[in-house]
């Protein structure tokens, strides 16, 4: 089975990317630049109209938020960046509805709001946010608030204004959760095919591939440090057999039998893979020779003492296994090829029992 995902589901939203989808930081980007110079037009009309306050405003905010786009090209914090401009919009938005700004169609770009809030957060913070403006535009229309603070607005484009915000802020909600949800499954979809790339669909091991990759890895990482790993290379005895007298579905249950005892003996950081049909490669990263030779015996008389069950009969099952430990710069390849080596010493010797790549062995 797939592993679970248990990150939070807008964390996961906002670190995968569909195919077109603009990213947070680069649309908040755009929008300041479009945001600068637009404040910085209406403010030279309203030097025009010799509105110093409104002036003052509306450079201040235009300057704060150019400094939150730099910042965030110093800092790189995604989290600080979208904090900062959901509370600079809200304080722009909040002012123009206030003042009136240019004789009250300032308000209109409250409309820009619910679509944008929604975007760069989470569902919480867009819920919040638009359910607080909603009510404070309702608050200023009111007769408290005209009383307060002397707006211009009609009682008619009062209520038009609220009808209108509060059906938009309702559909962006609706939109962002459909969008939310179809994200969610774009997710687990791709840890679906990622999982099936990187597993065996019978056994839920690695699969070659993987396996291969995992090899690279550790191999790597003994480059660096220089801290040994080992490879069991085994395989399964007479399969050929099981699977001629039986059938093909008694050889899935020993290939079954196999990858839960190795599920079960080997310890949570080993690698374990089905290298091919009826192969298994276990990789145990940091681990000398003589501990390798014991896990790998331990895993072949786990083995032995167990048999399937097939139409009324019990099927032994045993397996011969090959250990090769990394040996000075020697390749990869180099060891699979000395695992191999040992696996055949061990098959030709009657089977049941772990072979060294040093050509050491010891018998069942």
């Amino acid at each position: 089975m797939p592993e679970l995902n248990t990150q939070p589901p807008d964390r996961e939203l906002a670190e995968f990317r569909v195919k077109g989808e603009i990213p947070v930081p680069i649309l908040i980007t755009w929008l300041t630049f479009a945001a600068v110079p637009a404040l910085c037009f209406f403010a030279y009309r309203a030097n025009l109209r010799a509105d110093l306050q409104t002036v003052l405003a509306l450079i201040a905010f235009a300057s704060l938020l150019a400094i939150n786009s730099l910042v965030y090209y110093v800092s790189h914090n995604d989290t600080l960046l979208r904090r900062g401009f959901i509370v600079l919009i809200t304080g722009l938005f909040s002012y123009l509805a206030l003042f009136a700004i240019e004789d009250g169609a300032g308000v209109m770009w409250l409309f820009a709001y619910p679509p944008i809030v929604f975007y760069i957060s989470d569902a919480r913070v867009g819920i919040i946010a638009c359910l607080g403006g909603w009510a404070g535009l309702a608050l200023l229309f009111s007769p408290l608030g005209k009383a307060i603070f002397e707006t211009p607005y009609s009682a008619s484009f009062s209520l038009i204004m609220i009808t209108a915000l509060g059906f938009e802020m309702a559909t962006c909600y609706v939109l962002d959760q459909s969008r939310r949800r179809s994200k969610l499954g774009l997710i687990k979809l791709a840890n679906q095919f990622e999982y099936a790339a990187k597993h065996d669909a019978l056994t839920g091991l690695a699969n070659r591939r993987e396996g291969h990759a995992r090899l690279d890895a550790e191999y790597e990482r003994y480059l660096r440090n220089n801290r040994a790993f080992s490879a069991l290379l085994m395989d399964i005895d007479l399969f050929k057999t099981v699977n001629d007298n039986y059938g093909h579905q008694a050889g899935d249950q020993m290939i079954m039998l196999v990858a839960n005892t190795l599920k079960a003996e080997c310890r949570r950081v080993d690698t374990l893979a089905r290298w091919g049909g009826e192969e298994f490669l276990v990789l145990l990263p940091e681990t000398d020779h003589a501990v390798a030779l014991k896990i790998a015996n331990r895993v072949r008389e786990s083995i032995a003492s167990q048999s399937i069950e097939f139409e009324g009969q019990n099927i032994a099952a045993t397996i011969s296994v090959g250990v090769a430990t990394i040996q000075g710069s020697e390749s990869i390849d180099r060891l699979l090829q000395r695992a191999d080596e040992a696996l055949y010493q061990a098959k030709t010797q009657g089977r049941n029992q772990v072979c060294s790549g040093a050509n050491h062995h010891t018998a069942a």
